[in-house]
């Protein structure tokens, strides 16, 4: 079962993400009429997933994402906003909200964004159940508890690589193990280190980002996990021999011939 909560000022905005959502029987959805009590609901029924409106008067959505996610870092965060304004999106994303959703509300937005969040929460939650193998990193073969958790690892970075908080120490931190017993295991498993895993991941969801000529690299940057548009060129660059600008010009040219 998964715990949403809708959160917004507006009566008319929250039947229709209700209506949009309530279809589906494992879905189990609270309603919030401001920050406030979206902040106590969040805690009370300890909710997966909250769709958020920024502007609301008193405590904004802003504000009470941040409180909610101080309490339950493992929530996912959808803001919801009448403003097309980048600003908001990168404070939003930097809050930690996985995606945000322009008003008038779009179904299928709300549905992806929504089949996003529990990818999420059900990737962290396996990566939690993992029984992480004892002993340390040694140089003998790898046991099939090591394997199995660090495909469950895996699978919990293609869905978490956007958080700009992902690291070696928040992964370990999960499986309770050190950073660098999960260093260790993780390059042997995969053969590439933990970082560069994270930034292979990043570079190609960033490549597919910029086959839309509507979204900058600065917007881009932060989608995929950057916090400094100036970091995520670098990076960019250095994976793939091109800024993300001189990408998108040839990958444009290579579509029109």
């Amino acid at each position: 079962m998964i715990k949403i909560l809708i959160v917004d000022d507006e009566s008319i905005e929250r039947e229709l993400l209700y209506k949009i959502l309530s279809a589906n029987p494992l879905f189990e959805i609270y309603q919030a009429e401001n920050g406030r009590l979206a902040v106590t609901y969040a805690s009370l029924y300890d909710v997966d997933v909250v769709l958020m409106d920024i502007e609301m008067p008193a405590l904004n959505g802003l504000e009470a994402s941040q409180r909610i996610l101080a309490d339950k870092p493992s929530c996912r965060i959808i803001f919801i906003t009448a403003y097309s304004v980048f600003s908001y999106a990168r404070d939003a994303v930097k809050l930690g909200a996985i995606d945000y959703i322009l008003k008038p509300v779009d179904r299928e937005d709300v549905q992806r964004a929504v089949k996003r969040a529990i990818s999420q929460v059900e990737a962290e939650r396996q990566l939690k159940a993992v029984q992480p193998p004892e002993g340390e990193c040694l140089e003998e073969e790898l046991t099939d508890k090591a394997a199995l958790m660090m495909a469950k690892v895996k699978k919990y970075l293609e869905h978490s690589y956007m958080n700009y908080d992902l690291s070696l120490d928040s992964v370990s931190s999960l499986l309770n193990i050190s950073p660098s017993y999960l260093s260790c295991i993780f390059k042997r498993c995969t053969g590439v280190n933990f970082l560069d895993y994270i930034t292979n991941l990043r570079i190609s969801a960033a490549k597919d980002y910029l086959g839309d000529p509507f979204k900058s690299a600065s917007e881009i940057a932060s989608m995929v996990g950057y916090d400094s548009p100036s970091y995520f060129t670098r990076a960019f660059k250095k994976n793939t021999g091109l800024t993300p600008t001189e990408y998108r010009r040839q990958a444009s040219g290579g579509m029109h011939r």
